[in-house]
């Protein structure tokens, strides 16, 4: 969708056209989606979070002011949604536990579903807005300044969240850089 018409379906959809609202969800939805699995973990709870995203996005649209896309709007959106989720620590846990116990390996070879479940534990030892730069930015191709935008960080605090959660990673999962 190029930003004409994605500026249409804004304003159709401020004034209570659902269907253009529709459209811009339809656009929007796979990105944001990703983003959260990513942040999330868990692609139930992440798809949940999704939907009361763009719940709430429908709410709130008037106070989107064009400065930024409205794919970072609804991701930040999201990512408000996730922090609030987050404050219930104890039973995300038992639900990523659960996940890590039940993962279909039947599609999988092992060697990938035991790297995949390194890479969750990995994500899930960094510090909440670490894990988000990285989820936004690696996993999303976010820019720094967007995913700066989404998390209410300086820009300068995103860079340095990605590069030491890089390294984090590459260290938790035994990777060393090729030098170049």
């Amino acid at each position: 969708m190029d930003a004409a018409e994605e500026a249409r379906l804004i304003g159709l959809s401020r004034n209570g056209d659902m269907r253009a609202f529709g459209h811009l969800v339809d656009a929007h939805q796979a990105p944001v989606r990703a983003f959260l699995r990513r942040l999330v973990g868990v692609d139930a709870d992440a798809d949940d979070l999704a939907q009361e995203a763009f719940a709430r996005t429908w709410e709130v649209l008037d106070r989107f002011d064009g400065s930024s896309s409205l794919r970072t709007f609804i991701c930040g959106v999201a990512f408000q949604y996730w922090r609030r989720a987050r404050r219930s620590q104890s039973r995300r846990q038992a639900r990523d536990d659960a996940y890590a116990e039940l993962a279909d390996t039947a599609t999988e070879a092992p060697t990938r579903t035991a790297a995949r479940l390194a890479l969750r534990r990995a994500m899930d030892d960094l510090p909440e807005d670490q894990r988000a730069a990285l989820a936004l930015c690696l996993g999303q191709d976010f820019t720094h300044a967007e995913a700066a935008e989404v998390l209410g960080l300086p820009l300068g605090t995103v860079k340095s969240h990605v590069t030491r959660g890089r390294a984090r990673l590459q260290a938790a999962l035994g990777v060393t850089e090729k030098a170049q």
